[in-house]
């Protein structure tokens, strides 16, 4: 019941920082056509039919994704935590040194960093590319996107990381001593609390800013997804979740995912274009 509660909180404050990040960060000359746009219904639906599959594509991906307790436990498989092994001799206690200086005020804006802002720079990236109708660099994300999560995917399910706060002795795990409702929310999505290698939130931040910085002119909002995209690399260390291989590993698969869909977007587009029976 708890997981509903954080998802009680959880939409409506992301959807705030979306509508708020709309004035904002979206130039009043985008926002006059984009009004303009929506009274041309023709218009209107055939934009949406050519993003729908795309944004289909990341929630189905996603969903399965996060459904790992259910096939882990369907398939029967038995994790191999042989590479956490490999991770703690390489880098023994080191990110120990991001808890040196813990207190209450910093747990907090980590942990709202690390919910939210992640979360609202992911779908605002979305949210930015579809309301400046760019379907080019829409469709190079939400394909940079899926590849992220199919490749994560295999290691969350064979070769499991367990968060170093459950891992390290001198690493508290902050953020889920926080609250009972954050707890069994995540756990929700990270039944075993292992899903570190490599880190979601290293490489789908970075491939948000990436896209931010390079596939659109919005420069108030390249500062501010920067910021947010270093802020979240620091609260992993801090709160006690992520090894810096696993940072490192995200930020490989970031840039590896952004090259792949900038560089072959025309011949998957082009598969898609089959799939839909639709023309180029």
């Amino acid at each position: 019941m708890e997981n509903m509660y954080l998802l009680m909180i959880f939409v409506p404050v992301v959807l705030l920082m979306n509508i708020v990040a709309y004035y904002v960060f979206i130039p009043e000359s985008y926002r006059m056509k984009i009004t303009r746009s929506l009274k041309d219904n023709g218009n209107t639906y055939s934009f949406l039919f050519e993003i729908l599959p795309y944004l289909l594509l990341v929630s189905m991906i996603y969903l399965f994704v996060k459904s790992q307790g259910a096939i882990v436990t369907l398939l029967g498989i038995s994790p191999d935590y042989g590479l956490a092994r490999y991770i703690f001799l390489i880098e023994g206690n080191k990110v120990s040194m991001f808890q040196a200086f813990t207190n209450p005020l910093l747990t907090y804006v980590s942990s709202f960093v690390y919910l939210f802002g992640f979360s609202f720079l992911l779908i605002f990236t979305f949210v930015v590319f579809i309301l400046t109708r760019q379907i080019r660099a829409l469709q190079e994300y939400a394909i940079a996107v899926t590849i992220i999560y199919i490749v994560a995917f295999p290691f969350y399910i064979f070769t499991p990381v367990k968060v170093t706060g459950y891992t390290l002795p001198n690493v508290i795990p902050l953020l889920y001593n926080l609250n009972p409702i954050i707890y069994d929310g995540l756990r929700s999505v990270d039944p075993f609390f292992d899903n570190c290698f490599p880190s979601l939130h290293a490489a789908l931040s970075f491939l948000a800013m990436l896209f931010i910085v390079f596939r659109t002119d919005l420069k108030r909002f390249k500062v501010v997804a920067v910021i947010i995209t270093l802020a979240i690399q620091f609260t992993i260390f801090y709160l006690g979740i992520h090894w810096i291989s696993d940072f490192i590993g995200g930020v490989i698969l970031a840039v590896l995912s952004y090259y792949v869909a900038t560089r072959f977007r025309d011949r998957i587009v082009g598969k898609f274009h089959v799939i839909f029976n639709r023309d180029d």
